[in-house]
């Protein structure tokens, strides 16, 4: 059996814990300094300081002397099976139109599902491959994907069979989300209840069957999808076993929050309009707040309010939104830079929101996130850094060194 121990390092880190992390104790991080830890076949074996180094039989030893093991990222929400870039309108908005006003005239979600629907299923998992490589050399170790660039019942299956190859061909821990309820299709715009019957009564009934998805996704905003006709939808995926993750409060006030809420979704993810009452509303639930600063940053919105959310006692999660049109980047440690700059947060909070608590957001937390016997073994070792804040202050470094995906050096 493989066996790598991993010695001298600067810090282990999120050593010996479980379980989602909220509120004041999101600044806490657990680094063992001075240790090693054995990785045994594709798990964790054990851990311990350097005066009580393992001492048994390994095949591979790495000197992490300077340098901290962290647990891989677990990135809760992407795009990332999409067909071609949108850099056009990426200047447009340099000119001044807005994600709203692109997407009226065709643009945004609708010029994506146009590229896809002409684009075949192989050369869809080509294009996605070569970021699923991309987001694993930067530290990604877990990635949900959803389909959602379809629109239409042959391209949104064509979309979750690419999300089921990339399962079968990748290391790394992939979920795969339904999100048929991205935006209305321009031929169903005068006859909407057609196409959520579309998505209820064809769709969600074949993806149980055929278990495409592993959770059921609506855009519930401001110009997408109602508190009704989400409720619907959700409603639908929970009778067949689907449970929901929710695009909510990107854009307005939509109570896409509390519908996420109502139905045990498990993430409910952008929340850049959030208030008392939503925060209230989650206080009461088991729902992640997940939180998406690159797509803020790419659209030029305001910012969720992270520290309002912690000190009011919740956790928080943090992922890329890796997409075409408004976060077309996967690199989590320039997440965690976003979240330091603009939400508040500390680097504390920021490694535990893209670890721990974003491995529940994605169903996973009983296998990574921490750094704990008998989790898989999805970590990377840094370069010698002076501390952890290093990661998210040098915003365009490459903090790593290596990366162990399944036990195995990638």
């Amino acid at each position: 059996m493989n066996c790598i121990l991993i010695i001298n390092a600067k810090g282990i880190v999120q050593y010996g814990r479980s379980g989602v992390v909220k509120g004041q104790s999101m600044n806490s991080l657990p680094v063992l300094e001075n240790g090693w830890i054995l990785i045994e076949g594709d798990h964790i074996h054990s851990y311990g300081h350097m005066d009580e180094v393992y001492h048994g039989l390994v095949t591979d030893v790495i000197d992490a002397t300077g340098c901290y093991v962290l647990p891989s990222w677990c990135d809760s929400h992407t795009h990332i099976v999409y067909a071609g870039s949108r850099e056009r309108e990426f200047v447009d908005r340099i000119h001044g139109l807005t994600y709203e006003e692109i997407a009226k005239r065709g643009g945004g979600i609708l010029n994506s599902a146009k590229k896809l629907q002409e684009t075949s299923e192989d050369e869809l998992f080509d294009q996605a491959w070569v970021r699923l490589e991309e987001v694993m050399r930067t530290g990604t170790g877990a990635i949900e994907i959803k389909s959602g660039y379809g629109l239409s019942y042959d391209a949104e299956l064509k979309m979750l069979n690419v999300i089921k190859r990339l399962k079968k061909a990748s290391p790394l821990t992939i979920k795969a989300t339904f999100l048929g309820a991205h935006a209305m299709p321009i031929e169903f715009k005068e006859n909407r209840n057609a196409y959520i019957d579309l998505l209820v009564n064809r769709l969600l009934p074949e993806i149980a069957d055929k278990n495409l998805a592993d959770y059921n996704d609506v855009f519930c905003d401001r110009g997408f999808f109602t508190i009704d006709e989400t409720d619907r939808i959700l409603e639908a995926g929970n009778k067949l076993g689907i449970q929901p993750k929710i695009h909510a409060n990107e854009l307005d006030y939509s109570g896409g929050i509390q519908v996420g809420v109502k139905h045990n979704a498990l993430s409910v993810d952008h929340l850049e309009f959030t208030g008392e009452e939503e925060i209230k509303c989650l206080q009461n639930s088991d729902t992640m707040p997940t939180l998406l600063p690159s797509t803020a940053f790419f659209l030029k919105l305001h910012y969720p309010p992270a520290r309002k959310m912690i000190d009011a006692g919740l956790p928080v999660a943090l992922s890329s939104d890796y997409n075409p049109g408004s976060s077309p980047s996967g690199k989590m440690s320039f997440i965690l830079s976003l979240a330091c700059l603009n939400l508040g947060m500390t680097p504390e909070e920021a490694i535990n929101a893209a670890t721990l608590n974003s491995a529940y957001a994605m169903g996973v937390m009983n296998e990574l996130g921490s750094l704990l016997p008998g989790k898989k073994a999805n970590l990377f070792i840094t370069k010698p850094i002076p501390s952890l804040a290093f990661i998210p202050y040098s915003f365009t470094a490459d903090p790593i060194d290596k990366i162990i995906i399944n036990g195995k050096l990638q």
